[in-house]
């Protein structure tokens, strides 16, 4: 089977026995011909390997009738659901100080939620296994005002899909609702508390909430694939889901987060490995933990972290325990296809 690299050459020089490239070259060719061959609008890469950054670039970009290129350290990009790692390092904070405990039931902190055939608690919305239904219809991508609290009216009144801990069903709202259980703890607006938690302590300046019809040059235009091209996504309003999808980030500040994470701090060892340990439902495991997928990449390396996509945006986050590496991509444009591509780079950039 050809790999992605063997295609892409193939789309540039046909059948050429040219030798392809290798190494950095390679990976930087493959990103490029994403954007040469209108795969993506625009994307920013970082990797870090051993806190030092390994390779970082802006491929195509950030505003295509501006013609403003992507710069992986001030374009801001929606983080989709890699946004879930950093609510999760707050869920994790509260835990280990004990004002959260993972295993008491969601209506222990949130008491008006409708009552369901069973109850469920804190771990199992982090590792959706509570039973909690995903997007339905146009709700992924909703364009409302809704608070955080007002945002549980999309769903609250549907049954579980199942008893808790006997499936798992991956979804955003698991995670509305753990951000609405920390923020009733805290006292304090989810954002807020982000923010005070985590974005300050790392020095994550690029990471924040996006507001609705923002005036900010560093934002990157969010695109959806059309025809053989792209346009303008349909404008959504993610700040109800913020915890689950709602970031903007750059692929540098993701990056940094990262590596706070690979060095394992603001939380304790034990802490940490919660996050990271995976569920497992009849003897299966599900491959995810607490907000973090827990998986191996195709040629078996160890990884934590997140894909996302959400309206406008596409994300690749993973730290690499034992390669000490962390890989940080964002696109901005809706699932374009290219994981592929993606993994193709990432092996190279690891390989090196």
């Amino acid at each position: 089977m050809s790999s992605v690299w063997d295609q892409l050459v193939q789309w540039v020089k046909g059948e050429s026995e040219e030798v392809p490239l290798k190494g950095l070259e390679a990976a930087d060719k493959i990103l490029s011909d994403l954007v040469h061959f209108n795969k993506v609008p625009g994307l920013a890469l970082t990797v870090l390997k051993e806190g030092q950054i390994f390779f970082q670039k802006g491929y195509g970009y950030a505003d295509m009738a501006q013609v403003s290129l992507m710069d992986p350290k001030k374009t801001l990009c929606r983080a989709a659901s890699a946004s879930k790692p950093i609510a999760a390092m707050v869920l994790g904070k509260m835990i280990q100080s004990a004002e959260i405990d993972a295993d008491a039931s969601f209506y222990t902190y949130v008491p008006y939620f409708p009552k369901k055939e069973y109850d469920f608690t804190i771990r199992q919305l982090a590792r959706h296994t509570a039973g909690i239904r995903g997007y339905k219809g146009k709700e992924y991508a909703l364009n409302e005002p809704l608070s955080i609290k007002d945002s549980l009216d999309i769903f609250k009144e549907d049954d579980l899909l199942f008893k808790p801990d006997s499936g798992y069903y991956y979804n955003s709202y698991d995670w509305v609702m753990l951000s609405l259980a920390i923020q009733e703890v805290s006292g304090v607006p989810f954002d807020a508390l982000v923010e005070k938690e985590v974005l300050k302590p790392l020095g994550m300046r690029n990471t924040r909430p996006e507001i609705p019809d923002e005036k900010d040059d560093r934002i990157a235009k969010f695109y959806t694939r059309y025809g053989g091209g792209f346009k303008i996504a349909s404008a959504v309003n993610n700040r109800y889901k913020l915890a689950g999808g709602g970031f903007l980030t750059t692929s540098d500040d993701l990056a940094r987060f990262g590596q706070a994470c690979l060095e394992q701090r603001l939380l304790d060892s034990a802490t940490w490995q919660a996050l990271w340990q995976a569920g497992n439902i009849n003897g299966e495991n599900t491959h995810y933990g607490l907000g973090w997928e827990v998986t191996e990449d195709h040629q078996g390396r160890k990884r934590m972290g997140h894909t996302g996509n959400g309206v406008g945006g596409y994300s690749n986050f993973y730290i690499y325990p034992e390669e000490k590496a962390v890989v940080s991509i964002l696109i901005n444009c809706t699932d374009p296809k290219v994981q592929d591509a993606l993994d193709e780079v990432t092996h190279i950039l690891l390989s090196e």
